[in-house]
Protein backbone atom coordinates (compact mmCIF):
# COMPACT_ATOMS: atom_id res chain seq x y z
CA UNK A 1 0.00 0.00 0.00
CA UNK A 2 1.74 3.32 -1.17
CA UNK A 3 2.51 5.67 1.73
CA UNK A 4 2.36 9.25 2.59
CA UNK A 5 4.22 11.90 5.19
CA UNK A 6 2.18 12.56 8.08
CA UNK A 7 2.62 14.83 11.12
CA UNK A 8 2.03 12.10 13.88
CA UNK A 9 0.87 12.46 17.17
CA UNK A 10 2.90 11.34 19.81
CA UNK A 11 0.62 11.52 23.74
CA UNK A 12 4.66 10.85 25.70
CA UNK A 13 5.32 14.29 24.46
CA UNK A 14 2.16 16.28 23.53
CA UNK A 15 3.30 17.02 20.18
CA UNK A 16 3.74 15.68 16.81
CA UNK A 17 6.66 14.52 14.75
CA UNK A 18 7.17 13.68 10.73
CA UNK A 19 6.38 10.17 9.60
CA UNK A 20 4.99 8.04 7.52
CA UNK A 21 2.05 5.94 7.42
CA UNK A 22 -0.57 4.36 5.03
CA UNK A 23 -2.78 6.01 2.95
CA UNK A 24 -5.92 4.50 3.72
CA UNK A 25 -8.65 2.57 1.85
CA UNK A 26 -11.69 4.28 1.37
CA UNK A 27 -15.22 3.57 2.05
CA UNK A 28 -17.93 3.83 -0.70
CA UNK A 29 -18.80 7.76 0.23
CA UNK A 30 -14.93 8.98 0.55
CA UNK A 31 -12.74 10.84 -1.56
CA UNK A 32 -9.24 11.28 -1.27
CA UNK A 33 -7.92 15.16 -0.95
CA UNK A 34 -4.11 15.07 -1.86
CA UNK A 35 -3.23 18.57 0.10
CA UNK A 36 -1.37 21.52 -1.14
CA UNK A 37 -2.25 23.89 1.95
CA UNK A 38 -2.56 23.18 5.41
CA UNK A 39 -4.43 25.55 7.56
CA UNK A 40 -3.42 25.87 11.48
CA UNK A 41 -5.86 26.94 13.46
CA UNK A 42 -5.76 27.92 17.51
CA UNK A 43 -7.79 24.22 18.17
CA UNK A 44 -4.78 22.26 16.91
CA UNK A 45 -2.46 23.76 18.95
CA UNK A 46 -4.38 23.74 21.73
CA UNK A 47 -5.40 19.73 21.42
CA UNK A 48 -1.89 18.99 20.48
CA UNK A 49 -0.59 20.19 24.00
CA UNK A 50 -3.59 19.22 26.15
CA UNK A 51 -5.03 16.18 24.26
CA UNK A 52 -8.34 16.21 25.36
CA UNK A 53 -9.98 13.56 23.45
CA UNK A 54 -7.65 11.14 24.31
CA UNK A 55 -5.83 10.66 20.63
CA UNK A 56 -3.26 7.90 20.19
CA UNK A 57 0.20 7.62 18.99
CA UNK A 58 -0.18 8.06 15.25
CA UNK A 59 -2.97 9.85 15.14
CA UNK A 60 -3.06 12.87 12.48
CA UNK A 61 -4.20 16.46 13.66
CA UNK A 62 -5.60 19.29 11.72
CA UNK A 63 -9.09 20.32 10.78
CA UNK A 64 -8.46 22.60 7.95
CA UNK A 65 -6.96 22.44 4.07
CA UNK A 66 -6.95 22.33 0.64
CA UNK A 67 -6.31 19.79 -2.30
CA UNK A 68 -7.02 17.88 -5.20
CA UNK A 69 -9.40 15.15 -5.26
CA UNK A 70 -7.35 12.51 -6.55
CA UNK A 71 -9.29 9.51 -5.80
CA UNK A 72 -12.87 8.77 -5.03
CA UNK A 73 -15.14 5.84 -3.60
CA UNK A 74 -17.31 3.57 -5.26
CA UNK A 75 -20.77 5.67 -4.44
CA UNK A 76 -18.83 9.07 -5.77
CA UNK A 77 -19.45 10.31 -8.75
CA UNK A 78 -15.84 10.43 -10.89
CA UNK A 79 -16.22 13.76 -12.21
CA UNK A 80 -14.81 14.72 -8.90
CA UNK A 81 -11.57 13.65 -10.15
CA UNK A 82 -9.49 16.74 -10.25
CA UNK A 83 -11.76 19.37 -8.25
CA UNK A 84 -9.83 21.92 -5.81
CA UNK A 85 -11.50 22.18 -2.93
CA UNK A 86 -11.34 22.99 0.81
CA UNK A 87 -12.11 21.34 4.38
CA UNK A 88 -12.47 21.08 7.75
CA UNK A 89 -12.62 17.60 9.11
CA UNK A 90 -13.45 16.59 12.86
CA UNK A 91 -11.11 16.39 15.20
CA UNK A 92 -11.53 13.01 15.89
CA UNK A 93 -10.84 11.88 12.27
CA UNK A 94 -6.83 11.99 10.84
CA UNK A 95 -6.86 15.13 9.52
CA UNK A 96 -5.29 17.58 7.60
CA UNK A 97 -1.51 17.68 8.68
CA UNK A 98 -0.05 15.55 6.17
CA UNK A 99 -0.03 15.06 2.40
CA UNK A 100 -3.03 13.22 1.63
CA UNK A 101 -6.54 13.29 3.72
CA UNK A 102 -9.81 11.54 3.29
CA UNK A 103 -12.61 13.03 3.65
CA UNK A 104 -16.50 12.43 3.22
CA UNK A 105 -17.53 13.81 -0.07
CA UNK A 106 -20.38 15.24 0.91
CA UNK A 107 -17.82 17.96 3.49
CA UNK A 108 -15.99 19.84 1.13
CA UNK A 109 -15.94 23.24 -0.59
CA UNK A 110 -14.88 23.35 -4.44
CA UNK A 111 -12.72 26.51 -4.46
CA UNK A 112 -13.18 29.20 -7.59
CA UNK A 113 -10.33 29.04 -9.72
CA UNK A 114 -8.63 32.37 -9.05
CA UNK A 115 -8.80 31.24 -5.05
CA UNK A 116 -5.15 30.08 -4.44
CA UNK A 117 -4.46 27.34 -1.80
CA UNK A 118 -3.13 28.80 0.24
CA UNK A 119 -5.76 31.64 1.35
CA UNK A 120 -8.47 28.58 0.93
CA UNK A 121 -6.87 26.67 3.53
CA UNK A 122 -6.87 29.66 6.02
CA UNK A 123 -10.56 29.95 5.54
CA UNK A 124 -13.15 26.91 6.36
CA UNK A 125 -12.81 26.90 10.29
CA UNK A 126 -13.40 30.75 10.76
CA UNK A 127 -15.42 31.47 7.61
CA UNK A 128 -17.75 28.04 8.40
CA UNK A 129 -17.81 29.70 12.44
CA UNK A 130 -18.41 33.24 11.49
CA UNK A 131 -21.55 31.85 9.27
CA UNK A 132 -22.83 29.84 12.01
CA UNK A 133 -22.71 32.67 14.16
CA UNK A 134 -24.73 34.97 11.81
CA UNK A 135 -26.79 32.82 11.16
CA UNK A 136 -28.18 32.85 15.12
CA UNK A 137 -30.47 35.47 14.92
CA UNK A 138 -32.89 36.47 13.04
CA UNK A 139 -33.04 39.63 10.38
CA UNK A 140 -35.79 41.79 12.09
CA UNK A 141 -35.75 45.94 12.64
CA UNK A 142 -34.09 45.61 15.54
CA UNK A 143 -30.20 45.79 13.93
CA UNK A 144 -28.16 46.88 16.35
CA UNK A 145 -25.27 44.44 17.36
CA UNK A 146 -22.52 44.04 19.23
CA UNK A 147 -18.99 41.98 18.90
CA UNK A 148 -16.63 41.53 21.28
CA UNK A 149 -13.05 40.56 20.03
CA UNK A 150 -11.20 40.68 17.32
CA UNK A 151 -9.77 37.68 15.16
CA UNK A 152 -10.45 35.71 11.93
CA UNK A 153 -13.81 34.73 12.64
CA UNK A 154 -15.20 38.30 14.06
CA UNK A 155 -13.13 39.83 10.67
CA UNK A 156 -15.76 37.98 9.16
CA UNK A 157 -18.59 38.50 10.90
CA UNK A 158 -18.52 42.06 10.84
CA UNK A 159 -18.26 42.05 6.84
CA UNK A 160 -21.13 39.44 7.05
CA UNK A 161 -23.50 41.09 9.83
CA UNK A 162 -22.97 44.77 7.89
CA UNK A 163 -23.87 43.14 4.21
CA UNK A 164 -26.91 42.24 5.97
CA UNK A 165 -27.66 45.67 7.22
CA UNK A 166 -26.94 45.53 10.87
CA UNK A 167 -25.32 48.52 12.68
CA UNK A 168 -22.24 46.60 14.31
CA UNK A 169 -20.59 48.32 17.27
CA UNK A 170 -17.39 46.10 18.63
CA UNK A 171 -14.64 45.81 21.51
CA UNK A 172 -11.29 45.33 20.94
CA UNK A 173 -8.20 46.65 22.92
CA UNK A 174 -6.24 46.33 19.40
CA UNK A 175 -8.05 47.04 16.43
CA UNK A 176 -7.19 50.21 14.67
CA UNK A 177 -10.18 52.66 14.29
CA UNK A 178 -8.77 53.01 10.60
CA UNK A 179 -9.64 49.40 10.13
CA UNK A 180 -12.41 49.45 12.12
CA UNK A 181 -14.12 52.34 9.97
CA UNK A 182 -12.86 50.13 6.94
CA UNK A 183 -15.16 46.97 7.57
CA UNK A 184 -17.93 49.56 8.63
CA UNK A 185 -17.99 49.39 12.32
CA UNK A 186 -20.28 52.22 13.87
CA UNK A 187 -18.33 52.36 17.03
CA UNK A 188 -15.19 50.69 18.62
CA UNK A 189 -15.51 51.04 22.53
CA UNK A 190 -11.34 49.50 24.05
CA UNK A 191 -13.15 47.68 26.95
CA UNK A 192 -16.20 46.17 27.78
CA UNK A 193 -16.94 48.80 30.20
CA UNK A 194 -17.42 51.96 27.94
CA UNK A 195 -20.56 49.88 26.54
CA UNK A 196 -23.92 51.58 27.69
CA UNK A 197 -26.67 51.11 25.54
CA UNK A 198 -28.06 47.70 24.64
CA UNK A 199 -28.44 45.63 21.84
CA UNK A 200 -30.52 43.12 19.79
CA UNK A 201 -27.52 40.54 19.59
CA UNK A 202 -24.23 40.31 21.28
CA UNK A 203 -21.77 38.16 19.63
CA UNK A 204 -18.67 37.13 22.21
CA UNK A 205 -15.17 35.59 21.11
CA UNK A 206 -13.26 36.01 24.34
CA UNK A 207 -15.31 33.61 26.98
CA UNK A 208 -17.93 32.49 28.38
CA UNK A 209 -17.51 34.80 31.96
CA UNK A 210 -16.97 37.24 29.26
CA UNK A 211 -19.66 36.64 27.84
CA UNK A 212 -21.84 36.13 31.17
CA UNK A 213 -21.04 39.72 31.88
CA UNK A 214 -21.67 41.18 28.68
CA UNK A 215 -25.93 39.56 29.05
CA UNK A 216 -27.27 43.25 30.90
CA UNK A 217 -26.72 44.66 27.74
CA UNK A 218 -29.07 43.07 25.94
CA UNK A 219 -32.56 44.21 25.13
CA UNK A 220 -35.45 42.15 25.67
CA UNK A 221 -35.96 38.91 23.85
CA UNK A 222 -32.30 39.29 22.81
CA UNK A 223 -29.77 37.20 22.29
CA UNK A 224 -25.80 36.00 23.47
CA UNK A 225 -23.82 34.07 20.96
CA UNK A 226 -20.67 32.37 22.73
CA UNK A 227 -18.08 32.04 19.92
CA UNK A 228 -15.72 30.42 22.57
CA UNK A 229 -17.28 28.09 25.17
CA UNK A 230 -20.94 28.19 26.21
CA UNK A 231 -22.86 29.77 29.04
CA UNK A 232 -23.48 27.03 31.54
CA UNK A 233 -26.45 28.85 32.79
CA UNK A 234 -29.48 31.44 32.22
CA UNK A 235 -28.34 34.70 33.76
CA UNK A 236 -31.47 36.16 34.54
CA UNK A 237 -34.54 34.69 36.36
CA UNK A 238 -37.34 33.11 34.44
CA UNK A 239 -40.23 35.37 32.81
CA UNK A 240 -38.03 38.88 32.67
CA UNK A 241 -35.89 39.67 29.59
CA UNK A 242 -36.35 36.26 28.02
CA UNK A 243 -33.28 36.33 26.05
CA UNK A 244 -31.74 33.49 23.66
CA UNK A 245 -28.24 31.67 24.78
CA UNK A 246 -26.41 29.83 21.52
CA UNK A 247 -22.96 28.13 21.40
CA UNK A 248 -21.04 28.15 18.16
CA UNK A 249 -19.06 24.53 17.53
CA UNK A 250 -18.41 23.18 13.96
CA UNK A 251 -17.65 20.05 15.66
CA UNK A 252 -21.18 19.52 16.21
CA UNK A 253 -22.11 18.88 12.54
CA UNK A 254 -19.69 16.74 12.99
CA UNK A 255 -21.34 14.00 15.12
CA UNK A 256 -24.51 14.98 14.46
CA UNK A 257 -25.45 16.37 11.48
CA UNK A 258 -26.95 15.14 8.56
CA UNK A 259 -26.42 15.21 4.96
CA UNK A 260 -28.59 18.37 4.46
CA UNK A 261 -27.00 20.20 7.07
CA UNK A 262 -23.38 19.54 5.39
CA UNK A 263 -25.26 20.45 2.12
CA UNK A 264 -26.97 23.46 2.69
CA UNK A 265 -23.01 24.50 4.54
CA UNK A 266 -21.07 23.66 2.00
CA UNK A 267 -23.34 25.51 -0.15
CA UNK A 268 -23.07 28.77 1.84
CA UNK A 269 -19.43 28.35 2.49
CA UNK A 270 -18.96 28.22 -1.09
CA UNK A 271 -20.72 31.16 -1.82
CA UNK A 272 -18.74 33.29 0.62
CA UNK A 273 -15.49 32.08 -0.57
CA UNK A 274 -16.11 33.61 -3.73
CA UNK A 275 -17.08 36.41 -2.15
CA UNK A 276 -13.35 36.42 -1.09
CA UNK A 277 -12.13 35.98 -4.08
CA UNK A 278 -14.34 38.87 -6.00
CA UNK A 279 -12.70 40.68 -3.48
CA UNK A 280 -16.03 41.54 -1.56
CA UNK A 281 -14.96 40.00 1.43
CA UNK A 282 -11.71 40.91 3.02
CA UNK A 283 -9.18 38.34 5.27
CA UNK A 284 -5.86 38.68 6.45
CA UNK A 285 -3.03 37.28 4.11
CA UNK A 286 -1.86 34.22 6.08
CA UNK A 287 2.09 33.55 6.91
CA UNK A 288 3.02 30.95 5.05
CA UNK A 289 5.30 27.72 6.07
CA UNK A 290 6.27 24.62 4.20
CA UNK A 291 5.51 21.27 4.96
CA UNK A 292 8.52 20.37 6.52
CA UNK A 293 8.05 23.20 9.19
CA UNK A 294 5.14 22.41 11.07
CA UNK A 295 6.66 22.77 14.41
CA UNK A 296 7.73 26.60 13.31
CA UNK A 297 4.60 27.13 12.07
CA UNK A 298 2.35 25.97 15.06
CA UNK A 299 4.82 28.26 16.87
CA UNK A 300 3.88 30.91 14.70
CA UNK A 301 0.69 30.62 15.13
CA UNK A 302 0.17 30.28 18.86
CA UNK A 303 2.69 33.55 19.72
CA UNK A 304 1.66 35.92 16.83
CA UNK A 305 -2.45 34.89 16.26
CA UNK A 306 -1.75 35.16 13.06
CA UNK A 307 -3.20 33.07 10.41
CA UNK A 308 -0.72 30.23 9.79
CA UNK A 309 -0.51 28.27 6.91
CA UNK A 310 1.57 25.25 5.63
CA UNK A 311 1.92 25.21 1.89
CA UNK A 312 2.90 21.80 0.08
CA UNK A 313 3.77 23.29 -3.04
CA UNK A 314 7.01 25.53 -2.08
Amino acid sequence: MEQHQVWAYQTKTHNVTLSSMDIPALAADDILVQNQAIGINPVDWKFIKANPINWSNGHVPGVDGAGVIVNVGAKVDSKMLGRRVAYHTSLKCHGSFAEFTVLNAARVMTLPDNLSFERAAALPCPLLTAWQAFEKIPLTKQREVLIVGFGAVNNLLTQMLNNAGYVVDLVSASLSQALAAKRGVRHLYREPSQVTQKYFAIFDAVSSKNAAALVPSLKANGHIICIQDRIPAPIDPAFTRTISYHEIALGALHDFGDRQDWQILMQQGEALLTLIAQGKMAIAEPDIFRFEQMMEALDHSEQTKSKTVLSLNQ
